[in-house]
């Protein structure tokens, strides 16, 4: 029986940005026993200040809650846009064509906030894209753009909203036995690792029991 994380993501999202650190310390720590996953959970105008001053505002503050020695950029934003899926269906499109680890958002994220760079074309986040990848920027864009990927980016957004929660990154941790544990705007290990243990915790003590005494009686 395996543990399943999962991480709803935008790619254009801060604090999935100062999450990276954390998502990658518990994917190196217990990637023997626990499936780690990423969906995208598309932002709306809900998430985006309206103008590059209030975002470097919110940028301080969360650059010093993490205690950054870098201030991220706001350049990239586009003042007036409510959502970007373009970078979004770029990283869906590089899964489709076998890239299922992080290496594609996490450019994306990176050279958006670090760099300024306005990921939200898809000719940028195409490029960025495909040299992470190694695939053909083309071939990438062309997959990106398909009413598949935007249909699939659009269905994993209504499953993070029927979570009933509004802050990316959401991390869920569900069990083979039935439980799950849901942390939304986490940017930290200690507490997904903390409840990762005990979850594993459970699972171990299920499998000793079914060794000694089988399944339950019909």
């Amino acid at each position: 029986m395996r543990l399943t994380v999962t991480n709803y993501l935008d790619v254009i999202s801060s604090w999935c940005h100062w999450a990276i650190p954390a998502w990658q310390e518990l994917r190196a720590h217990y990637s023997d026993g626990v499936d780690f996953r990423w969906k995208i959970a598309l932002m709306d105008k809900t998430g985006l200040p309206p103008t590059h001053e209030s975002m470097q505002w919110y940028y301080r503050r969360s650059g010093m809650l993490m205690r950054s020695p870098v201030m991220l950029q706001s350049s990239w934003h586009d003042i007036g846009r409510e959502e970007y899926p373009e970078p979004n269906c770029i990283a869906e499109a590089a899964r489709d064509l076998g890239v299922e680890d992080d290496r594609v958002w996490i450019a994306l994220s990176t050279a958006e906030l670090r760099q300024g760079k306005k990921i939200g074309q898809w000719e940028v986040a195409a490029e960025i894209a495909a040299r992470a990848s190694g695939l053909d920027r083309d071939q990438l864009l062309e997959r990106a753009q398909t009413p598949e990927i935007e249909k699939r980016v659009r269905l994993t957004t209504a499953e993070f909203h029927a979570l009933q929660v509004t802050q990316r990154p959401t991390v869920v941790i569900d069990t083979p036995i039935g439980d799950r544990a849901i942390f939304s705007g986490f940017a930290k290990a200690a507490p997904l690792a903390a409840t990762i243990d005990a979850m594993l915790d459970d699972i171990a003590g299920y499998e000793a029991h079914a060794a000694h005494f089988g399944s339950s009686p019909a």
